[in-house]
């Protein structure tokens, strides 16, 4: 089973790429070291601990593959959520506030981090081809295309029992975005902010879910958005030739098929700053969440 996942991800105030030859850049508030990615090598796939907009906390961390499968995660540990240096035979990470997330090759799952709400309540899963991690709840899909998620369900986001023929999927602050191998997208959590108003979308490959807001990559290279704007972060109708999208908390990114990246929202600590980034790493050829005829 190869997995691995995300060349791009975002955290509240950093973003992270992943490039072509295995090494990381980053980019914004490192202060809790979660930037600290230049001696990084043989990565397969990054993620980022991201953080609901409103705590008053900016710590947060970062994680990456190798490509031998094991992990290695900086920044901010005030709850165990970079203790993976054990971990082995991992094809696919997944982070958020507090917790880190790791598929094994054989399909189950491991957890590091906050448990406070039984976000980390994964021992039992099985054949878990996806993952994702939202503030306070997870979720994957299993191979036969249904989904799993535990945690905080306050507002039903952990509600995907009845989901099916799904091929991605992605968990923010208090909801759950899933796409299905006909292009369409299901949603449940909150919906306050329009971030599940996605009943429309069509011809989606794959999604990814800041805060409050959910971005949705298009077979032809554009990108949908839905939800909370107050930073910009939905302003991506004109982006085109797009072959990844990632979500912070309140910005999102996307890679273009020449390996640079499009930044929108809240740049504030400078995690828009990707103007300079070159060679980022597309998706893997064959990967089921990747536009088809893009290189």
């Amino acid at each position: 089973m190869s997995l691995h996942g995300s060349t791009l991800a975002g955290g509240r105030r950093h973003s992270i790429g992943l490039r072509s030859d295995g090494t990381v850049v980053a980019t914004g508030d490192g202060s809790a070291g979660e930037c600290d990615v230049l001696s990084w090598q043989n990565v397969v796939a990054v993620a980022a601990g991201n953080v609901h907009a409103a705590r008053n906390t900016g710590k947060s961390h970062t994680v990456g593959l190798r490509a031998d499968g094991t992990v290695v995660a900086t920044g901010w540990n005030g709850h165990g959520q970079c203790e993976v240096d054990d971990w082995r035979e991992i094809v696919a990470i997944a982070a958020a506030w507090r917790r880190t997330l790791g598929v094994r090759a054989d399909g189950t799952v491991v957890a590091a981090g906050s448990d406070a709400e039984r976000q980390c309540d994964v021992a039992a899963w099985r054949e878990i081809v996806h993952l994702a991690a939202g503030d306070w709840h997870s979720a994957g899909i299993r191979a036969d295309g249904t989904a799993v998620a535990v945690g905080n369900n306050r507002y039903g986001q952990c509600d995907v029992d009845e989901w099916r023929n799904l091929v991605g999927i992605t968990a923010g602050y208090l909801h759950t975005v899933a796409v299905t191998t006909d292009g369409t997208v299901v949603a449940a959590g909150r919906s306050d902010s329009g971030a599940c108003e996605i009943g429309a979308w069509a011809d989606v490959v794959s999604v990814a879910a800041g805060s409050h807001h959910t971005l949705g990559l298009l077979s032809d290279g554009r990108v949908r958005a839905a939800g909370a704007n107050d930073h910009g972060q939905c302003d991506v109708h004109e982006w085109r030739d797009i072959v990844a999208v990632a979500a912070g908390s309140a910005h999102t990114l996307g890679l273009r098929v020449d390996g640079t990246v499009l930044a929108t929202g809240d740049g504030t600590n400078g995690q828009c700053d990707v103007d300079g980034w070159l060679s980022i790493r597309s998706p893997g050829r064959g990967s089921r969440h990747r536009p088809q005829g893009r290189e």
